[in-house]
C-alpha cells in the first residue's frame, strides 16, 4: 500500500505579510515634537548660526531618533535661478603675511570648487589674536551673521579657545592644520608621510646622519610634529641611528631655537662637529632659509650637506631649487569646499580627516655624501 503525501506550499502571490507603514517624521513633526517653532527647527538643520548650538543639537537628536530624512536637494543644493549659499573663508593671519605660493592655490581651488556647487565665498582675513578678546570674537560673530554664512573653510592655525568658539556655532572644515587639542572638525590635509619617501632617497645616496628642522611658532598645528614622525621612521625604515642633538625645535626638553640665525647656527655645528650630511627641513620656506643662513657661514648644498624640504614653493633668488615634496594646493582647496558641502548635509557624520598626497620634485639639493664626511662618518 503506497501512501502518498501531500505538501501545500502558497505560490508567493498568495503570502500576506504584514504591511510596514514607517513613514519618514517631517519637520512640522519634529517641531510639535519638540515645542519648537518650524522656522527654528528648519534653522537647527540647516546649521544656521543664528540658533544657539543647545537647540541644534536637541532638534538633531530628536531628527536621529525619529528618523528624520531630509533631501540633499532641498537642504542645500539650490536652483540656478536662486540666491546661492555663502561659506566663509577665514585666513588665520592678515593676508598680506600669508605664504606667497600657498595661499593663492588653495584659495583657487576653493573658488573653482564652489562655482560648481553654486556656493559663494566671502574671504576674511583676521589675525588669530584679535580672536583672544571678546571683541573681536563679536566682531567676527557679526559678520558670520550678516554675511549669512553656512559654513567656514580655516586657513592657517587658530588657536584652540578661538576654535572652541567658532564650531559650535558654524560648520569648519581645516586646510592644511590638524589641531592636537581639538578635533570637533573636518580637515584636509597633505599626507605628510611622504617624508619617509625623502628619508630613502637621503639613505640611498649615502647618508647616514640625517637631522631635521623645523620652525618654533607661536601658534601651529600638527603639521610639523606629523613630518618629524614620518622623518623618524624613515630612519628606521632605513636603519638609521635618530639622534636629539640633530632635531631642531622638536624635543621640549631641548631649547627653543627662536630665531633662523640660531637655528642655522646649531646646523653648521652639526655638520661640521657631528658630520651631518644632510637635512629634512619642515617646510620649504625653513629650508630655504637655512641654506642662505648656512651660505653665509661657509657652508653651501650639495656641496657640503643635501638638504630637503617639503610644500613645492619656487626658490627664492639666487638659490637652488629644492628637493621636496609638491603639496597639491589647489586640490585642496577644492577638496575642502567638497567636505563643507558633505558637512552641512550631514552635520552628525563622523569627522574627516582627508589626506592629498604629495608629488616629488628633484630639485638640485641632493647628491652624496661629501667625501671627507665619508671618511669620518
Amino acid at each position: 500500500m503506497c501512501i502518498t503525501f501531500c505538501l501545500h506550499i502558497p505560490r508567493p502571490w498568495q503570502i500576506s505579510l504584514p504591511v510596514m507603514r514607517n513613514r519618514p517624521v517631517n519637520q512640522q513633526q519634529l517641531a510639535r515634537k519638540l515645542g519648537l517653532s518650524h522656522a527654528t527647527v528648519s534653522r537647527s538643520l540647516a546649521n544656521n548660526p543664528a540658533i544657539s548650538a543647545g537647540t541644534r543639537e536637541r532638534v538633531l537628536a530628536a531628527a536621529a531618533t525619529l528618523g528624520y530624512k531630509r533631501s540633499p536637494t532641498r537642504a542645500l543644493r539650490k536652483p540656478r535661478d536662486a540666491s546661492p549659499v555663502t561659506v566663509g573663508v577665514l585666513i588665520g593671519t592678515p593676508l598680506v603675511a600669508a605664504d606667497r605660493a600657498t595661499f593663492p592655490s588653495i584659495l583657487a581651488g576653493i573658488r573653482r570648487r564652489a562655482a560648481i556647487e553654486h556656493i559663494d565665498t566671502d574671504v576674511l582675513s583676521i589675525d588669530p589674536a584679535d580672536l583672544a578678546t571678546d571683541a573681536g570674537r563679536r566682531q567676527l560673530f557679526r559678520q558670520i551673521r550678516s554675511a549669512g554664512w553656512r559654513g567656514v573653510v580655516l586657513i592657517y592655525p587658530f588657536p584652540t579657545a578661538a576654535l572652541e568658539r567658532i564650531t559650535p556655532k558654524i560648520s569648519a572644515v581645516s586646510v592644511l592644520t590638524e589641531y592636537a587639542d581639538y578635533d570637533a572638525l573636518d580637515v584636509i590635509d597633505t599626507d605628510h608621510g611622504n617624508v619617509q619617501s625623502l628619508v630613502a632617497r637621503l639613505a640611498a645616496l649615502g647618508h647616514t646622519r640625517i637631522g631635521f628642522a623645523t620652525w618654533a611658532y607661536p601658534v601651529g598645528g600638527l603639521w610639523a610634529q606629523r613630518r618629524y614622525a614620518a622623518y623618524a621612521a624613515g630612519l628606521a625604515r632605513a636603519g638609521l641611528a635618530l639622534n636629539p642633538r640633530w632635531t631642531l625645535n622638536v624635543h621640549a626638553a631641548q631649547p627653543r631655537l627662536a630665531t633662523p640665525a640660531a637655528i642655522a647656527a646649531a646646523a653648521a655645528r652639526a655638520i661640521r662637529k657631528h658630520n651631518v650630511t644632510a637635512w629634512v627641513c619642515a617646510a620649504d620656506h625653513q629650508a630655504y632659509q637655512l641654506i642662505a643662513d648656512l651660505r653665509v657661514r661657509g657652508l653651501e648644498t650639495p656641496r657640503d650637506y643635501s638638504i630637503t624640504g617639503f610644500d613645492g614653493n619656487e626658490p627664492p633668488p639666487g638659490l637652488p631649487a629644492l628637493a621636496t615634496l609638491r603639496v597639491p594646493n589647489e586640490d585642496i582647496g577644492a577638496s575642502a569646499i567638497a567636505q563643507l558641502v558633505s558637512r552641512l548635509l550631514h552635520l552628525r557624520a563622523a569627522r574627516r580627516k582627508i589626506l592629498v598626497e604629495g608629488e616629488f620634485i628633484a630639485g638640485q639639493t641632493l647628491a652624496r655624501p661629501p667625501p671627507a664626511a665619508k671618511k669620518s662618518g
